[in-house]
């Protein structure tokens, strides 16, 4: 059995997640502050002995959804093989995820962008209706999200549609939005560090979701 072989059975066959976070950073930046905003929130899931393992869009090799439906036959996308096939089980796998994005052009960068289209292989289609109506083979797992953007400037029309590209995607997928927080006023590496409440906000969340994966 070849890895797509193993990769279409479970995504046939989806099983309970287990009480475990994957948190996703968008930013190209390394060390920036979309990556402190998530280790602060995953010391609030250590602070619950949740397990949690986090990865970076941008040291990833993949590409955009190409729309070619082939995710309709296989329930999870064959057409491409690359770093979102290493992904999906670990997806498929975690309870919870957190997505964090800096604002680019008052939207997500395109690393998260592209990841959330290649969670599109998810959705199951009515082809006997137009439009077609849908829903989602992750749904009704008490799946959970936490959202996290992070803008250089100061005031929410600055932050654009950031927050709602990922929060509106990830809750028709089925995902419960736990938390969703804006960081203002953070460009310089570091300079999140700097703001006390977002910083106890963002350890709270963590702390949050942690209780909650403790007890479904």
């Amino acid at each position: 059995m070849n890895y797509f072989d193993q990769l279409i059975k479970q995504a046939k066959r989806i099983e309970s997640p287990a009480p475990k976070v994957l948190a996703i950073s968008g930013s190209p930046r390394k060390g920036g502050n979309t990556d402190i905003i998530i280790k602060q929130i995953t010391s609030g899931l250590q602070a619950e002995k949740i397990n949690y393992e986090t990865l970076n869009l941008a040291d990833i090799q993949f590409k955009a959804c190409v729309a070619c439906e082939r995710c309709r036959v296989d329930k999870i996308c064959t057409r491409l093989y690359d770093g979102m096939s290493v992904i999906y089980p670990d997806i498929l796998a975690s309870q919870a995820l957190i997505l964090a994005s800096p604002v680019h052009n008052y939207n997500i960068t395109s690393w998260m962008k592209a990841f959330i289209d290649r969670l599109y292989c998810f959705y199951e289609f009515d082809n006997n209706t137009r439009p077609r109506k849908w829903h989602s083979r992750l749904a009704n797992q008490q799946r959970k999200v936490i959202i996290v953007a992070v803008c250089e400037q100061e005031h929410k029309e600055d932050m654009g549609w950031a927050l709602e590209a990922m929060q509106k995607p990830m809750e028709a997928l089925g995902f419960e939005s736990i938390g969703v927080l804006p960081v203002f006023s953070a460009f310089e590496k570091g300079a999140v560090k700097i703001q006390e409440e977002t910083m106890e906000k963002a350890y709270q969340l963590g702390v949050d979701l942690g209780q909650q994966l403790k007890y479904i």
